[in-house]
């Protein structure tokens, strides 16, 4: 019983830690500063557009940034190394 004690509680630990951090980049994402991102040291940031940048797809097209704008986009960059 010890050994799943230990265990829950890193991954509470863990879990805590990852919620923390996503609430910190999603508040300062949004201009919100509220007084624990600032006591925890994070600054905001100014929003900027990415620039704008073209892909080859899958299907042999090109695929530019600037399509999808105002859009959530989810980029992977997989390697196989």
């Amino acid at each position: 019983m010890g050994k799943q004690r230990k265990g829950t509680s890193r991954w509470v630990y863990g879990l805590s830690i990852i919620v923390l951090v996503m609430f910190a980049f999603r508040a300062t994402a949004m201009g919100v500063e509220p007084g624990l991102l600032k006591a925890l040291g994070f600054e905001p940031q100014t929003v900027r557009p990415a620039p704008n940048f073209t892909l080859p797809d899958l299907n042999g097209g090109k695929k530019k940034l600037s399509d999808w704008r105002g859009k959530p986009i989810l980029l992977v960059f997989w390697a196989t190394w």
